[in-house]
């Protein structure tokens, strides 16, 4: 383009006439090229026919597009809040089935067109291929991949919420009316997600769950939450079933349980049927301010239910709380474990701002002016009304571990080459980073794809945005150099047999250093993984392990191994031990 005082392949200069047809020509093609993306997005709204479709979310983890299948209603009006039900579909399957199993349509007895009359059975690839006639209900519903089967804690449980987040920025989402299902590996992912983040459903009902470990403990969360279970007493499952049973049924603010006689892994088939699910969840609608929240938690990620907010506790410890109100601006508060919390009460029917707040906290009473928020703090034994403020470098949310934390969102894998090695060597270095980023297992249906880079290739927004997963030590990696004097420890790179590996925060992320043998090296005497590989049997892992582990050999020979404390800091034993081996050095 020629600008003022440019000159024309003539020769002339341009005129002012000349200059000013050009700037009105630029001005036209910038608002056409602003109008079409606009108009597109439109007509890509208009074509979303009802029915069963699918559609995908850019994902921030490996920076994929990820795919979920979703119901639109009949006679849809873009201008009405619509209730949402997700599912999460089983093991070795996929969000399409997933649909098909919410509204009560599995795998169909097809027309075979080589022998008339016969009716077989359509297997799992063949109902993908097409979604068939849905019963017409007036919600929107929607199932996504998250990543095959790879069980719903992690990067897949990340993905059920952006998942609704591409919702929520497509459709207008009434969020006092979202729901929760799913079966077998997603029974159990129904229970990981409905009990963590209790308040974001409406209603939830797990169907022949399997739930990950540890997920039983917080069954006492659902004391606001309506809950529907189903089993056949055939199930392999069963028993596991009939202990939720008793957990929900004394804590569930309603357990509707059905047990199928003679029914096997199968009871979906019962649960979904004719849309009985759609007809149960129509009955409720999420309560943002029950009277009573009672809540448990490991961890500052999960840290919040309803208009109670867990500021600070014991990492990887069981905190407790339940508050409840008896009066008008009367609360009783009862916790073990918690060390602060507060009380969002702005919006609740029984409180009002122009009066003070009674506050008894484990039997002390306080009166507090009025506030839409009121914050306590053990100081020693004794609670004190004042907020809790995290320290720069203390455990929080986003800096927590444990070492399987790094691999939960954006992460890349980074091998060494800051020693210059040959050629053989650096092969291997590579090949171990890529190994680790394999998340393959259960039949290969894991669709996690992190980057794999060498350390000179790490660019800065890497540093920002990501956490990172370093190989090596601070003599051969550039990037655990770069972080040395701020990291709590290092391998002696003489060491031999011994594998060094642990996670510390660093700029809002994570690093992870595995120094040494690699976190995954299995025993010596039998070639055995540890553990069951659901995610793969490298990151699977990582699940077993706290925030560092020190291991001669393999894994099951650990030197040392557990948590930092609070403060990051080395327990006064582990250090001990780290300092026995001779093979570590400490920075702290």
């Amino acid at each position: 383009m020629n600008l003022p005082g440019d000159s024309l392949p003539d020769g002339r200069d341009l005129t002012y006439n000349e200059m000013k047809k050009i700037i009105t020509s630029v001005r036209l093609v910038i608002l056409i090229a602003v109008i079409i993306p606009c108009t597109s997005g439109m007509a890509d709204a208009q074509r979303l026919k009802a029915g069963p479709q699918d559609l995908s979310f850019f994902s921030s983890v490996d920076d994929t597009d990820q795919p979920y299948s979703v119901y639109i209603p009949e006679d849809f009006d873009e201008s009405r809040d619509y209730p949402l039900v997700v599912f999460l579909h089983g093991a070795w399957s996929n969000h399409r089935l997933g649909i098909r199993r919410l509204f009560g349509v599995g795998n169909s007895q097809g027309y075979d067109f080589i022998k008339p009359g016969n009716v077989p059975f359509e297997n799992d690839v063949e109902a993908t291929r097409y979604f068939p006639q849905f019963r017409p209900v007036d919600y929107i519903a929607a199932a996504p991949l998250a990543r095959g089967t790879a069980g719903y804690q992690g990067v897949p449980e990340q993905d059920v919420y952006d998942m609704i987040d591409d919702l929520k920025a497509r459709f207008r989402i009434d969020e006092d009316r979202i729901y929760l299902t799913g079966l077998s590996m997603g029974g159990g992912g129904t229970l990981w997600l409905g009990l963590t983040r209790p308040d974001v459903w409406a209603a939830i009902a797990p169907v022949c769950p399997a739930p990950p470990e540890g997920t039983i403990d917080l069954a006492g969360n659902a004391a606001n939450l309506p809950v529907h279970l189903f089993i056949g007493d055939k199930d392999f499952l069963y028993q596991t079933a009939t202990e939720w049973k008793g957990k929900l049924g004394e804590a569930a603010q309603r357990l509707d349980y059905v047990e199928y006689p003679g029914v096997g892994h199968n009871s979906w088939e019962w649960a979904y049927k004719d849309g009985f699910i759609f007809d149960w969840f129509s009955q409720f609608k999420r309560d943002k301010f029950p009277e009573k929240v009672s809540f448990t938690t490991k961890w500052f990620k999960y840290n919040q239910a309803y208009w109670v907010t867990v500021d600070d506790l014991v990492p990887g410890a069981t905190a407790s709380i339940e508050a409840k109100f008896t009066g008008a601006n009367s609360i009783t508060v009862v916790s073990s474990g918690v060390n602060a919390f507060t009380l969002s009460l702005a919006g609740h029917p029984m409180f009002t701002s122009a009066k003070k707040v009674s506050v008894s906290i484990n039997g002390k009473a306080f009166s507090i002016k009025s506030a839409d928020a009121v914050s306590f703090m053990l100081s020693g034994n004794k609670w004190e009304n004042r907020r809790f403020t995290p320290g720069l470098t203390s455990k929080q949310k986003g800096a927590e571990g444990p070492l399987y934390a790094a691999v939960t969102g954006s992460h890349i894998y980074v091998y060494g080459t800051a020693d210059n090695p040959p050629a053989d060597v650096l092969a291997a270095r590579r090949e171990q980073a890529m190994a680790a980023a394999d998340w393959t297992g259960m039949g290969g249906r894991i669709m996690v794809f992190p980057r794999v880079v060498a350390d000179r290739d790490v660019r800065q927004s890497d540093f920002v945005r990501s956490n990172l997963v370093l190989f090596g030590t601070r003599e051969t990696n550039s990037v655990i150099e770069k972080f040395a004097d701020r990291l709590p420890m290092h391998l002696d790179p003489k060491a031999e047999n011994f594998g060094l590996v642990y996670i510390f925060p660093m700029n809002r992320h994570y690093i992870l250093v595995n120094s040494g043998l690699p976190w995954w090296t299995p025993p010596k005497k039998t070639g055995a993984q540890r553990g069951y590989a659901f995610s793969g049997s490298k990151v699977e892992a990582l699940r077993n392990l706290g925030d560092f582990l020190l291991f001669r050999e393999s894994p099951e020979n650990a030197v040392a191994a557990g948590t930092f404390d609070k403060d990051w800091k080395l327990p006064a034993e582990a250090a001990e031990a780290l300092k026995g081996a001779g093979t570590v050095k400490l920075n702290q």
